[in-house]
């Protein structure tokens, strides 16, 4: 199944929307292949708004979470700056053990129903990054789900009413979900023009990839061989890849 997906040709994304919101649960998710798109957004005059579900406080090994969770949000925000994006939030819910269900939702639906996107970006929320045997992460998994259901709820006024009854209005009109990197998918954004942006958002969190302890890891290269398949399933130089999930009944990936 993954040597016939790695050949299918991938769809351009559709560009003709306003507001996006981005949810990923740590800081670094959205730098790791999709930041460059976000810069292409914004270039383009669109509003995009980051929310971090975690402050990614457990993300380095040799340094204490009180320390490591400001350290972390500070070097977001630099990343964030870098790709055009001055609107970035945290829910500062605990890093590394997430967990899909009510709760969850709730505080997203909340988010989304504050900043009425047009369009929610997640990170990939499969099992796998390949349909393989390369594991995701617990916490990208239970965000991108929440965040699929979230969407959801936030149009409708009887989930979640307290927050209605607190004056914040149901917001029907997100039109997809879209998960970036996702294994399943089918569509792509070029990103030729801003991928040195994207490279240089991923280069802003220093103490997070000092930390990892990758021997000789260079992003650009790094992000490059991903940008580089991506585009050749595309027809472009670079691109970053996404799976479009569609909200409306009767909705399609197009």
């Amino acid at each position: 199944m993954m040597g016939d997906m790695a050949e299918t040709p991938l769809l351009p994304l559709d560009e003709t929307w306003q507001r996006a919101l981005v949810v990923v649960a740590h800081p670094d998710d959205m730098e790791f292949g999709a930041a460059a798109a976000v810069a292409r957004w914004t270039g383009q005059g669109k509003e995009v708004v980051y929310c971090l579900v975690t402050s990614g406080e457990a993300g380095i090994d040799g340094m204490e979470p009180q320390r490591s969770g400001p350290l972390r949000e500070d070097e977001q925000r630099e990343s964030c700056r870098i790709v055009g994006v001055d609107q970035v939030e945290f829910l500062r819910l605990p890093d590394g053990v997430l967990e899909y269900g009510i709760a969850l939702r709730r505080r997203i639906a909340e988010v989304v129903r504050r900043h009425r996107p047009d369009v929610v970006i997640t990170n990939n929320f499969r099992d796998t990054w390949d349909n393989a045997t390369n594991l995701n992460q617990a916490d990208h998994i239970a965000v991108g789900r929440a965040t699929l259901d979230a969407a959801r709820d936030a149009g409708n006024r009887w989930i979640f009413p307290e927050q209605v009854e607190a004056g914040l209005a149901p917001w029907p009109d997100v039109v997809a979900v879209w998960a970036a990197a996702s294994p399943d998918s089918r569509h792509a954004v070029d990103v030729t023009d801003t991928f040195d942006a994207g490279v240089a958002s991923l280069r802003a969190h220093h103490a997070y990839l000092e930390g990892l302890g990758w021997a000789d890891f260079d992003p650009d290269a790094f992000l490059r061989d991903s940008a580089l398949a991506t585009g050749e399933r595309a027809g472009v130089p670079l691109a970053s890849a996404f799976e479009v999930l569609p909200l409306r009944w009767g909705g399609t990936e197009d």
